[in-house]
């Protein structure tokens, strides 16, 4: 790539390391003092709390005045969060923000080596401030949706295909920052051992009473040692945006909900799989234009009841699964198991995080039944599995918020006393 950052992000940390001027390089004791008095004064200022605060509030301020140059559109907005006492989670949290910056990122000219805003998020991540890494994060759902549409969807002729170095500058940056936090070591999961009775006893001995085990619990392996990489390969694509999903994935309790609900609509347009089987477990049960299922029975007069259990249904079911134009984005596109694995577990944090709106729930519910019917048509076994599991936590999550809201609507109205009937007169003729 043609790309300048990219020429040392597979280590983000090694330009700071070459800067370090090297006491045992540097011969001449002025240089040694030199360098002692400075490593004593960065060292007082660190320790002094104020002292980072302010210079946390000065880098993301001047990161948004940047911002401003790039996107003068939106000038003014952005100055007003500069001008915050939070201005790293002001720009996180807002919508004004991310509609001016996802506009710039969708234009189709953008993606390229040359393109301002690949650079600023670029430069923006490689910052020590955990606030801005969290507004770069927040864009990874669109960046990574519009890349792999992109590439995926192109012409076959290289000479047309579009010019992406831009996005997967930022991309290796992130896969360079995970690569460097795991410190050359897989990431495995220990698997219990099923054939005893629950994971808490401890598995038996042999007879002869030497202290062995007969059983030992398996560890499998989610995601083997990451090698350093300095350019996207059409082999390592998917791992490369595997990993910085994975970054994603490990902040996604900070992400703001218009970036959840983004990734849940590209993961939709990735499986491209609407087919009648995508509802296969949903039981036949039929959504009327209420938002209420065939099995709940409202009794006759019960007219309030019947507003407050019809308005919870509409919050809590799925209308319909069939897409609306603007439900899904992006196009299909391949998706090997180191792809996938990381969708899933973001699909499962939108699909069942209380926290989460009704919006990012039923929009992660359309992606996860799409992504299982895409399962089931390559016949991929640990996607379906993993697809089916996260169906059936979201009916039962359906199903008890149902039951629950059913059952808080009929003891309020038991417990609402009935208007006092007016006397009766009786006439009497004399």
């Amino acid at each position: 790539m043609n790309f300048h950052l990219n020429n040392n992000n597979s280590s983000p940390s090694s330009s700071n390391s070459s800067s370090t001027p090297n006491p045992l390089r540097d011969t001449p004791s002025a240089s040694l003092t030199t360098t002692t008095t400075t490593t004593t004064t960065t060292a007082a200022t660190a320790d002094d709390p104020m002292h980072s605060w302010w210079e946390s509030i000065s880098k993301a301020r001047s990161r948004i005045h940047a911002l401003a140059t790039i996107l003068p559109s939106s000038s003014d907005s952005l100055m007003t969060l500069a001008d915050s006492d939070r201005p790293a989670l002001s720009l996180l949290s807002s919508p004004v923000a991310y509609s001016a910056i996802a506009d710039s990122l969708s234009s189709p000219a953008s993606g390229a080596g040359s393109d301002p805003l690949c650079h600023w998020l670029y430069d923006t991540f490689l910052s020590s401030d955990p606030h801005l890494r969290l507004v770069v994060l927040s864009y990874l759902p669109l960046l990574c949706g519009l890349y792999l549409s992109r590439v995926h969807n192109s012409s076959s002729d290289s000479t047309l295909l579009p010019s992406l170095s831009g996005f997967e500058a930022v991309l290796l940056a992130l896969y360079a920052s995970e690569t460097k936090s795991r410190g050359g070591k897989p990431v495995v999961v220990t698997i219990p051992d099923l054939s005893q009775p629950s994971i808490y006893h401890t598995p038996t001995k042999k007879p002869g009473g030497n202290g062995v085990n007969l059983t030992r619990p398996s560890v499998g392996v989610m995601s083997p040692p990451l090698e350093p990489m300095v350019a996207v390969k059409s082999t390592k694509r998917a791992c490369i945006v595997g990993v910085a999903l994975d970054c994603y994935y490990k902040q996604i309790s900070q992400m703001p909900s218009w970036s959840k609900l983004e990734f849940c609509q590209f993961a939709a347009g990735w499986a491209g799989q609407d087919c009648p089987c995508k509802a296969e477990f949903d039981g036949g049960e039929e959504i009327n234009a209420n938002g209420l299922s065939n099995g709940v029975d409202l009794k006759e007069g019960d007219d309030e009841i019947e507003e407050e259990v019809v308005k919870e249904m509409e919050n809590l079911a799925i209308q319909k699964y069939d897409f609306a134009p603007q439900s899904s984005k992006g196009a299909r596109i391949p998706l090997p198991w180191e792809l996938l694995q990381p969708v899933l577990r973001i699909l499962g944090h939108c699909l069942l995080a209380p926290l989460n709106s009704q919006e990012v729930k039923d929009s992660a519910s359309v992606a996860v039944r799409c992504s299982y019917a895409r399962a089931s048509h390559d016949l991929v076994p640990q996607a379906i599995l993993a697809t089916r599991s996260l169906i059936q936590l979201d009916k039962r999550a359906r199903e008890s918020a149902k039951a629950v809201a059913t059952t808080a609507s009929a003891s309020s109205n038991a417990n609402t006393p009935s208007k006092a009937k007016k006397p009766e007169i009786l006439l009497v003729s004399k």
